[in-house]
């Protein structure tokens, strides 16, 4: 009896050691990258967390359920199929959501692509609205249809927007103009869900190294040195991890309670400090 009573104690204890217990999380683009971060650590922290991402991804979808269901912690998981740019996939991943476990605490809006680097010259329309009708729509779709479940747990939206909004990057229209939007988007969300109770907030990451930020890095004639320009661009002197952003999202998420609106830079310093940036020769000297 007294080993069952020492038992009962340390689940409780347990249980008050978790940041996120028994909330119910949306996870779209939560496969790889800093999706896939934000689903472990949730789940570690004892959430209920639906998470999604293309057919193409199916398999790697699963694989994480897997692991997580045999030591992934204290929380659940789930796959679902969606691509983020149809309005009825959505749909059906809340629906999915609010079926098996009732209601919705939070909403991190992950999902997101990039474009080969490139002057705005050789940008095609479909590409631009590729990676808008992804990032943007995708968001907005998401918000649309999780906010009157999120309304009745007074829950939060979480926007992975990135720190290219404030500083600007080259060749890179399509994408940090869906990064410019999803910033925007927070902060309109915020004043109008405030009514409710909802918290919308979001991340703005530097340099992370994931399977993206690879991509982008083998676009570039020398990718080593890519990396290393990558590196030297942030203070801290290295790219961030997925880890560390899934973390940033945990604390929005769990002890941000007094935060709306709000843009959580998480750069390493990257936007810090004056620079040599003139790539003029000639031709933009003073009228005076």
């Amino acid at each position: 009896m007294l080993e069952t009573s020492g038992r009962t104690a340390r689940g409780a204890v347990m249980a008050t050691a978790l940041l996120y217990p028994d909330k119910v999380v949306i996870v779209t683009g939560g496969t790889r990258g800093i999706g896939e971060a934000i689903v472990r650590e949730f789940v570690h922290q004892g959430a209920k967390v639906v998470f999604c991402a293309p057919e193409r991804e199916e398999e790697q979808g699963k694989k994480i359920v897997q692991e997580l269901e045999f030591c992934g912690g204290p929380g659940e998981v789930y796959f679902q199929i969606c691509d983020v740019r149809c309005e009825k996939a959505i749909q059906n991943l809340v629906a999915v959501t609010i079926e098996l476990y009732g209601k919705l605490d939070c909403l991190v809006n992950n999902a997101g692509i990039v474009s080969s680097p490139k002057p705005i010259d050789n940008i095609t329309t479909k590409e631009f609205h590729n990676v808008m009708d992804t990032n943007v729509v995708g968001s907005f779709l998401a918000s649309k249809y999780a906010l009157p479940y999120l309304r009745k747990t007074k829950g939060n939206i979480i926007n992975l927007s990135s720190i290219v909004h404030i500083i600007g990057v080259g060749h890179s229209v399509p994408y940090t103009s869906s990064k410019g939007a999803i910033s925007a988007m927070t902060k309109a969300l915020a004043i109008d869900e405030s009514k409710y109770c909802v918290r919308v907030n979001s991340i703005s990451p530097g340099i992370i190294w994931t399977p993206m930020q690879e991509w982008v890095v083998n676009q570039q004639p020398d990718p080593e040195a890519a990396i290393r320009d990558s590196k030297d661009s942030q203070l801290l002197g290295r790219m961030g991890t997925p880890a560390e952003i899934a973390k940033a999202a945990l604390f929005l998420a769990a002890d941000a309670t007094f935060c709306t609106g709000f843009d959580l830079v998480a750069s390493g310093g990257a936007e810090l400090g004056f620079a040599h940036k003139s790539q003029v020769t000639s031709g933009c000297g003073s009228k005076d």
